[in-house]
C-alpha cells in the first residue's frame, strides 16, 4: 500500500529556505520504497517546485491530505490538525517556555510528535543533525561582526572583506572568500595593535569543529589553554586558536579533588566555572557547548563587567552558536535572527544596541544559523535523515507505541504519542501548566 508524508513550507522567518528532505531524497523514496511525497508551495525553499515535481513530488497549498508531516523549525499552533504525526525540531526538551503552547496543542488534537533531536544512538550521539552547519555559518558571520566592529573602532583590516554567510552564493565562494583574507593577513599582517588576534572555542563536537574549518583557513597557529594566560608571543601574520574542553572550563570546589569527566557530567554542582580567567585573552569567543541549568556558565554578567574595569576591553565579538538566552553565555539575552544578526552589549548599564556599534561586546546570537546556507546544510540533513523515513511512514499510528513498528531508535524519539507525552518526556508537564 502507497505511504503518503508531507512537506511543510517552513515561515519562522524570511530567511528559512531550509527542508527535511531534498528531491533527490524524495526520488529515492518513490522509486524504493513506494512513498508519494507532498510538497507545500515555498516561495523562498532553498529548492524550487521545479525540483520536486522533477523528481516525482506533487505540489500542494494544503497537506490536509497527508497523515505524516515533515519540517525543519517549529510549526505554528493553529495549523497543527487532530491526529496527525508531526516529524520536526519542537525545541520543546528543555521546557522552553516560548513553544509549550505548541506542545499543549499537539496534546489537545491527540497527535504524534517525533523530534529530531531525539533521535540518537547509544552513546546519545544525534543521528539526524544538520552537522557542522551552523558552525560554517556561524564562524563566517562572526568574522564578518569581526570585521564590522574593529573598522567601527577605526582599525582596517581584512575581515572587512568578509559578507554574512547568506550573502554567498554557495559555502564554496564563501571559503574561498575568507582563504584570500587569509592570504592578505599572512602577507601584510594585521594592525600591532590587535596583535595577537586569539579565538577561543568552547567545546570540539560538530558545531565547533565546523567553525574552526572556516577559521582554519586563516593563518592560523594553536594554543593551549594552559598556556594561554601566559602568552606574550604571537605576530601580525598569523591568528590564534584555543579550543577548550570542559576541563579547562571548571574546576572542582574541593581544591583537593581532581576534575573528572564522568563527575562533572553526573554532578555539575561539585564544580564552578573558571572561563572568567581566560576571557581578559581573547579576542573572539565561539560558544559551541551544550549547556543546561545545572552547569555553569562560561559568561557571567559579573565576568562581562569585569573585562571593562580597566576601561579597555580586548574581547570584541562573542559568536553564541549554541544560542541559548542567558545560558552559557548570559549577556545572550535575546536570540537574532540573519536580517539583524548581531547587538552590542554593554556590560556596565546591560543596555542593547543592535548592530556593532557602541561601547560593549559584540554579540551573534542567531538561533538558526544553518538557514544561510540552506541548500548545503539541507543536503545533508536529508541524507541523515532518509533511512529513518520509510520506517516513519509504514508505522501503525493507531497501536501501542511499542507495538507501532517504529524501532527503539526512534520509538526514543517520540515525546508524544496519541496526544500523551511518552515517559521519558512526561517531566514536560511541570512547564505545561
Amino acid at each position: 500500500m502507497t505511504a503518503r508524508i508531507g512537506i511543510r513550507l517552513e515561515d519562522k522567518n524570511a530567511w528559512e529556505a531550509r527542508t527535511p528532505l531534498i528531491p533527490d531524497h524524495v526520488r529515492t523514496l518513490k522509486a524504493h520504497h513506494d512513498i508519494d511525497v507532498c510538497v507545500q508551495s515555498s516561495p523562498i525553499r532553498a529548492f524550487n517546485s521545479q525540483e520536486y515535481v522533477a523528481a516525482g513530488a506533487a505540489m500542494t497549498e494544503s497537506l490536509e491530505m497527508c497523515p505524516i508531516i515533515f519540517a525543519v523549525k517549529e510549526i505554528p499552533e493553529e495549523v497543527l490538525e487532530p491526529g496527525k504525526t508531526y516529524v520536526f525540531f519542537s525545541h520543546t526538551i528543555k521546557g522552553q517556555k516560548a513553544n509549550m503552547p505548541m506542545l499543549q496543542k499537539l496534546l489537545d488534537l491527540g497527535c504524534q510528535l517525533i523530534d529530531y533531536e531525539k533521535i540518537v544512538d547509544a552513546h546519545k550521539r544525534r543521528l539526524v543533525f544538520f552537522g557542522n552547519y551552523a558552525g560554517l555559518a556561524g564562524m563566517i558571520d562572526t568574522l564578518w561582526a569581526l570585521g564590522k566592529r574593529l573598522a567601527w573602532e577605526g582599525i582596517s583590516t581584512p575581515f572587512e572583506d568578509i559578507q554574512q554567510a547568506l550573502a554567498y552564493k554557495t559555502l564554496d565562494d564563501a571559503q574561498t572568500a575568507i582563504a584570500e583574507v587569509g592570504r592578505r593577513i599572512a602577507a601584510a599582517g594585521l594592525p600591532e595593535s590587535l596583535s595577537p588576534l586569539i579565538c577561543g572555542f568552547a567545546g570540539y563536537g560538530n558545531v565547533s569543529r565546523g567553525a574552526q574549518t572556516i577559521y582554519d583557513l586563516l593563518p592560523v597557529q594553536e594554543i593551549s589553554p594552559e598556556a594561554l594566560r601566559d602568552f606574550t608571543g604571537g605576530d601580525r601574520h598569523h591568528v590564534y586558536k584555543v579550543i577548550f574542553k570542559e576541563k579547562d572550563l571548571v574546576l572542582p570546589k574541593n581544591d583537593q579533588a581532581p576534575f573528572q569527566l564522568q563527575d562533572y557530567y553526573d554532578h555539575p554542582e561539585h564544580y564552578r566555572g573558571r572561563f572568567a580567567d581566560y576571557l581578559p585573552h581573547l579576542t573572539v569567543l565561539v560558544n559551541a557547548i551544550y549547556w543546561t541549568r545545572r552547569y555553569p556558565r562560561l559568561v557571567t554578567e559579573e565576568s562581562a563587567r569585569a573585562l571593562f574595569d580597566d576601561g579597555r576591553c580586548p574581547l570584541r565579538v562573542i559568536g553564541d552558536i549554541s544560542c541559548d538566552v542567558k545560558g552559557a553565555i548570559e549577556i545572550t539575552v535575546r536570540t537574532t535572527h540573519p536580517g539583524a544578526p548581531i547587538f552590542v552589549y554593554d556590560p556596565r548599564t546591560g543596555q542593547l544596541r543592535n548592530g556593532y556599534e557602541g561601547p560593549g561586546i559584540v554579540v551573534l546570537a542567531v538561533d538558526n544559523l544553518p538557514c544561510e546556507l540552506p541548500r548545503e546544510a539541507s543536503r545533508h540533513f536529508s541524507t541523515t535523515l532518509l533511512p529513518f523515513v520509510p520506517e516513519i511512514a509504514a508505522a501503525d499510528y493507531t497501536a501501542p507505541l511499542a507495538e507501532s513498528g517504529l524501532s527503539p531508535t526512534l520509538q526514543h524519539a517520540v515525546i508524544v504519542w496519541q496526544g500523551e507525552l511518552t515517559p521519558p518526556y512526561r517531566y514536560l508537564e511541570q512547564h505545561l501548566k
